[in-house]
C-alpha cells in the first residue's frame, strides 16, 4: 500500500495511505489543486496529475523538500493548527491529540499524560498566540492568568518529526468529562470556568474574562474573573461528573451557580435569589441561581468539584467528619482495631 503525502487548506503536510485519498477526495480535504507526492515521484505536483499515477512503495520514504516559498503552518486567515483528537474513558477521560510534523498543541501545565517519540515539550509564558508579542505584553498575559489561579506557565508539545503522526494525551486533576469544542463553529470564542481549561490547538488565545455585574461577581459562584478562549481550532474543557450540553434559542435557564461550566457567544449570564428567604437559607440550593438568557450552547456539570471536596472534607475523620456507608458492627469493630475510632 503506497504512502502519499498532501498539503491540506492550512499548508501543513499530512500522510495518508493509498486507499485513503478517495474519501479525502469526495470531501473536498484533498482538491485537484493540492499539492502531493509519493516515492518515486519528481517533485510536488498538483493532485489533479497524481491520484491516478501508480508507484511502488518501499516504506521509509522521506518527501523532497517543499516548493519554495511556500511555509507550512495556518493559512493567513487560519489561526490554529488543525489537530485530530480521540476521547478515551467514561467518568476519567484522556483526550489524545494527533499531531502532525510541525503541529502544537498547548496544554495547562501537568495536565499531560504520556507522549509517543519525536514529541517535544517545552513551558513557555503565555499561550503563544501572539507571535511577535514584546516582554511586557507576556508579563501582562501571565499577570491575567495568575488572577484564575492557574500557573503561569503553560507547556507547548510539538511534532518535530520529519513524517508520520504522533499522539500526546492529556487528562483532567479529577473525575469527570473532557468536552471538545470546535471554536470555530461557535463564532470564535467560549467563556468558562477559570479553572476548566485543559489543552488546545496553538494559535488558541487563552485569557480572562471580566464580568461586569457586580451582583453576579459577588454571588455568581464563579466571581468577576471566568476564562475566555478564542480561536478556530479545537479546544478541549473539563468538567465534573455528567456534562449537560443545552442549545438555547432565546430561552432563559436558571441553574445552580457551581454547575456552570461554560457559555458560548450570545449568552447572556446574570444572577437571581433562589426564591424568598425560607427557601434561600434552608432549601439547600444556595443563596443565589445563575440565569442564562439568550441564544447560543450552554455546558453544565452534574458535580462541581468543590462540592465534592466539601463533602469530602465533611466524611474525614481527621477534618471531625465521620466515616459514612458503614452501618454494620464490623464496620465499627474494623475502627477500632485500625485506631480509626
Amino acid at each position: 500500500m503506497k504512502t502519499w503525502f498532501y498539503l491540506n487548506k492550512q499548508n501543513q503536510r499530512k500522510e495518508v495511505r493509498e486507499d485513503e485519498l478517495a474519501p479525502l477526495a469526495n470531501s473536498g480535504e484533498i482538491a485537484p489543486g493540492t499539492m502531493t507526492w509519493t516515492e518515486g515521484q519528481d517533485g510536488w505536483k498538483p493532485a489533479s496529475e497524481t491520484l491516478t499515477a501508480l508507484f511502488t512503495d518501499e516504506g521509509g520514504a522521506v518527501p523532497p523538500p517543499l516548493p519554495a516559498g511556500l511555509v507550512q503552518g495556518p493559512n493567513p486567515g487560519q489561526k490554529c493548527h488543525e489537530v485530530d483528537y480521540e476521547l478515551f474513558g467514561d467518568d476519567m477521560q484522556i483526550v489524545e491529540v494527533e499531531l502532525d510534523p510541525g503541529e502544537t498543541v498547548i496544554a495547562e501545565a501537568g495536565a499531560m499524560n504520556y507522549l509517543e517519540e519525536d514529541i517535544s515539550f517545552q513551558a513557555k509564558m503565555g499561550d503563544g498566540s501572539t507571535a511577535n508579542e514584546g516582554v511586557m505584553g507576556k508579563l501582562l498575559s501571565v499577570g491575567k492568568r495568575a488572577l484564575t489561579g492557574e500557573s503561569i506557565f503553560m507547556t507547548h508539545f510539538t511534532h518535530q518529526g520529519g513524517s508520520g503522526k504522533r499522539r500526546v494525551s492529556f487528562a483532567a486533576p479529577f473525575p469527570g468529562k473532557i468536552i471538545p469544542v470546535d471554536l470555530n463553529q461557535i463564532g470564535g470564542s467560549i467563556v468558562c470556568q477559570k479553572d476548566s481549561f485543559l489543552c488546545a490547538a496553538f494559535g488558541t488565545k487563552v485569557s480572562i474574562a471580566f464580568n461586569k455585574k457586580l451582583g453576579t461577581g459577588f454571588f455568581g459562584g464563579e466571581g468577576f474573573i471566568m476564562q475566555k478562549l478564542e480561536g478556530d481550532g479545537m479546544a478541549f474543557m473539563h468538567a465534573g461528573g455528567t456534562v449537560i450540553k443545552r442549545e438555547l434559542k432565546g430561552e432563559t435557564l436558571r441553574v445552580d451557580t457551581g454547575c456552570l461550566v461554560a457559555l458560548s457567544p450570545g449568552i447572556d449570564y446574570g444572577i437571581e435569589r433562589a426564591g424568598n428567604l425560607k427557601s434561600m437559607f434552608f432549601g439547600g440550593e444556595g443563596m443565589f441561581l445563575a440565569t442564562l438568557r439568550g441564544t447560543g450552547t450552554v455546558w453544565l456539570q452534574s458535580l462541581p468539584f468543590s462540592r465534592m471536596a466539601d463533602r469530602i472534607v465533611k466524611s474525614a475523620p481527621s477534618a471531625g467528619g465521620s466515616r459514612q456507608g458503614e452501618g454494620s458492627v464490623l464496620g465499627a469493630l474494623g475502627g477500632l482495631l485500625d485506631g480509626d475510632n
